[in-house]
């Protein structure tokens, strides 16, 4: 579904992301950890289009990336960017609506398949009650779940999330990332999602991108890459893993100092 073949990508004379090379199926979660300033929303936002690549190919359904239009793009790749976005004076509905435009005709007409979209999607991430009030009204954990309503309104095969989880409490946290699992496995969604919270990741995502400095330190699944010495190196942390449900999810935790 989503191919990446040795990306590099530059701020002016500083490198970001170096030769990174990895792929994304069907209906699997791939995960993208790594301390701060690693690159990984840099990798988002390459993937997506805002950000050009120095060298390496994004190879989309093996369509490049670079020679699709826009408007083709947005149709194959929907992203829940991190930082809220949203126009305030927009109401819930229509910002939901703005996920179907790389679908509307050239009048820009809204169809009633459009409409039955935004509505599932509303529905899928329970903000249909917020429908009709205005964006700058609501807080930061209902932004963030409408920013994934207006990414499912989107119909895309590739969904790219920033730190979905930011602004949510524990409950709508697991709410989110258990309907994007659903999403993977009952749709075919391609999920690349980056996330702070090793436990989410051990107990969501199928396999396991760490970036270190730009670089791809390690690849796999959660076994694999959460493991404490690997995350202990690249967090500057002591961490081990423990494996309190045989068969379950690791769980990170610091190592304590004697």
């Amino acid at each position: 579904m989503l191919d990446i073949r040795n990306l590099s990508v530059s701020y002016g004379e500083r490198q970001v992301l170096h030769n990174l090379n990895f792929q994304l199926t069907a209906g699997s979660i791939l995960a993208v950890i790594g301390p701060n300033g690693s690159g990984k929303t840099t990798l988002i936002r390459t993937i997506s289009g805002l950000l050009p690549a120095q060298s390496g190919q994004i190879l989309v359904q093996g369509r490049d990336l670079t020679r699709l239009s826009p408007a083709e793009r947005a149709r194959l790749i929907a992203v829940v960017p991190q930082a809220r976005s949203l126009p305030p004076a927009f109401s819930a509905w229509e910002t939901v609506l703005l996920g179907r435009t790389p679908h509307l005709n050239w009048l820009g007409q809204v169809s009633k398949v459009d409409e039955d979209a935004a509505r599932q999607a509303m529905q899928r991430t329970e903000t249909l009650d917020l429908a009709d009030r205005r964006v700058g009204e609501l807080s930061g954990g209902e932004q963030q779940r409408l920013l994934l309503a207006r990414a499912l309104a989107q119909a895309a095969p590739i969904l790219l999330m920033d730190e979905p989880t930011a602004h949510l409490d524990l409950q709508h946290q697991l709410h989110q990332l258990e309907q994007v699992r659903q999403l993977a496995r009952l749709d075919g969604l391609s999920v690349l999602v980056v996330l702070h919270d090793l436990n989410l990741v051990a107990r969501y995502a199928d396999r396991v991108a760490l970036l270190v400095k730009g670089e791809l330190a390690a690849l796999g699944d959660i076994h694999d890459v959460l493991n404490g010495e690997l995350l202990s190196k690249a967090y500057h942390v002591p961490l081990e893993v423990l494996h309190p449900h045989p068969g379950g999810p690791p769980m990170i935790m610091p190592l304590l100092r004697q």
